[in-house]
């Protein structure tokens, strides 16, 4: 045979592998990890005090900031877990898991998926976070989303039995997306439902006004606009930002100068075939701008870009910061890596996640912190899961699943994740009851998070 006279090539799979041998290699870790076991939650003895825990992670953070961050956190239940990935990272270090690895978003909540515009200006519905992505248990990524939608839903309004049912859909819709990638061509798997097709895929036709509405406002979510609403006139005959306190603030010159210096390092990081596009802006102004539950307190920065015709294109500057799960990884048998620049790590898992990336995502480095660089702005829009109605809650969470299915599939060969998840509802129905009693447990904790700010224990600042 033609075939023989090649010797097989390391990266590339080998010749003599069986074709059913990734699927039955899924089917026989059931017997050391049964499906059923992904409803557990221990109670951990050697768990951090809640309100110690959000102080260590406010470590590192811009001091006066952290009191918006507490504030943000305690607006509820849902809220708390947003701000809460580290503590629900040592939490399910203690629950059981198959030792198949993805590179997984690590904060996987349902507000954390999105509209976001592609190259041609098409919207794309993914992942948009990945502050604290690492290759770890895909399992992890599965049971925050779950708890994340029986918070959601319960913040919502919603009753008990459509908040579980959320959840098991979800992990329904992310099984069964599994076994749908793991049938097809790798090509077509690897580029699969990225876009409104995943709607019709998980059958969320309830949710299809809110995603149209949704759509219609990301379309209008641009620099452009951004700029329109944050600038003023410059004497220079450019723009320049006006303060938007505590939200959006001026910098000085100096840090100004090192943030605007800093994107020269940056250009190394992009395809070269990017490089004529920036070079056709200069660069006008740069702010400090604060950003969402989980981010707030860290340094963050927004620069403006205009081209020849004045027209704007803004750009954020995000400190990266190591991922809360690195800690935790060791616990259920994976290597914590030692990362060279925490913005290529999240840069990088932000790839391959996700189908379509930003073509001007890379990383930098300013006054000695690590740094991702990112379009601001780019046409983005997402659902708040904690305002759907209780008919739409369900469609969200099998859409969610779905997505997060074909994310960890860039990682993890689809083949095993099927073979493990299977035909029936066993891990739907497990890791639904695990979602249940996390959100009782995140609600004990916001509950405590709740008391410490008004015995002034902790510092907040609410409504920002």
């Amino acid at each position: 045979m033609a075939a023989d006279r090649i010797p097989e090539v390391p990266g590339f799979a080998p010749r003599t592998a069986a074709r059913a041998s990734a699927k039955a290699e899924g089917k026989a870790l059931r017997r050391r990890v049964p499906r059923l076991s992904h409803g557990l939650l221990e109670p951990s003895p050697d768990r951090p005090d809640v309100v110690r825990a959000v102080e260590e992670s406010n470590a590192g953070r811009v001091r006066s900031l952290t009191p918006i961050r507490v504030g943000r956190m305690a607006a509820n239940p849902f809220a708390f877990l947003r701000g809460s990935a580290g503590l629900m990272a040592h939490d399910l270090a203690a629950t059981p898991v198959t030792g198949v690895g993805a590179q997984i978003c690590g904060d996987a909540h349902a507000a954390n998926f999105g509209l976001y515009g592609d190259a041609r200006g098409r919207l794309v519905i993914d992942l948009n976070d990945f502050d604290e992505t690492v290759f770890g248990p895909w399992e992890w990524d599965v049971k925050r989303l779950a708890a994340s939608l029986v918070l959601a839903g319960r913040v919502a309004g919603a009753d008990e039995d459509t908040c579980r049912a959320a959840a098991q859909d979800a992990v329904g819709a992310y099984r069964h997306t599994v076994r749908l990638l793991a049938k097809l061509p790798a090509l077509d798997a690897w580029n699969a439902i990225a876009d409104e097709e995943l709607v019709s895929h998980v059958d969320a036709r309830d949710l299809m006004g809110t995603l149209e509405r949704v759509a219609k406002k990301a379309r209008n979510n641009t620099s452009a606009r951004f700029a329109a609403k944050s600038t003023e006139p410059a004497e220079d005959g450019g723009l320049r930002f006006v303060d938007a306190l505590p939200v959006l603030r001026r910098v000085g010159d100096e840090e100004a100068a090192a943030v605007a210096a800093s994107l020269g390092p940056y250009l190394s990081t992009l395809q070269g075939h990017r490089l004529p596009l920036l070079a056709r802006y200069t660069v006008h102004d740069v702010a400090f701008r604060v950003v969402g539950t989980g981010s707030v307190g860290t340094r963050s920065y927004v620069v403006l870009l205009l081209d020849h015709r004045g027209e704007p294109l803004v750009l954020q500057v995000k400190e990266a910061r190591p991922s809360v799960l690195l800690p935790h990884l060791p616990a259920a048998g994976f290597t914590a890596p030692v990362e060279e620049h925490e913005g290529r790590r999240v840069v990088a898992g932000q790839q391959r996640m996700q189908v379509v990336s930003d073509i001007l995502l890379g990383w930098t480095t300013v006054e000695g912190l690590p740094y991702q660089v990112r379009q601001f702005r780019n046409r983005k829009g997402s659902v708040d899961p904690a305002a759907l109605s209780a008919d739409q809650i369900d469609d969200y969470g099998r859409m969610t699943g779905a997505l997060l299915a074909r994310a960890h599939a860039h990682s993890a060969d689809p083949r095993v994740l099927a073979g493990y998840c299977g035909r029936n509802t066993e891990l739907d129905e497990a890791v639904a009851s695990f979602a249940v009693a996390y959100a009782d447990r995140t609600e004990a904790d916001h509950a405590e998070l709740v008391a410490a700010i008004r015995s002034g224990r902790i510092a907040a600042d609410e409504g920002v």
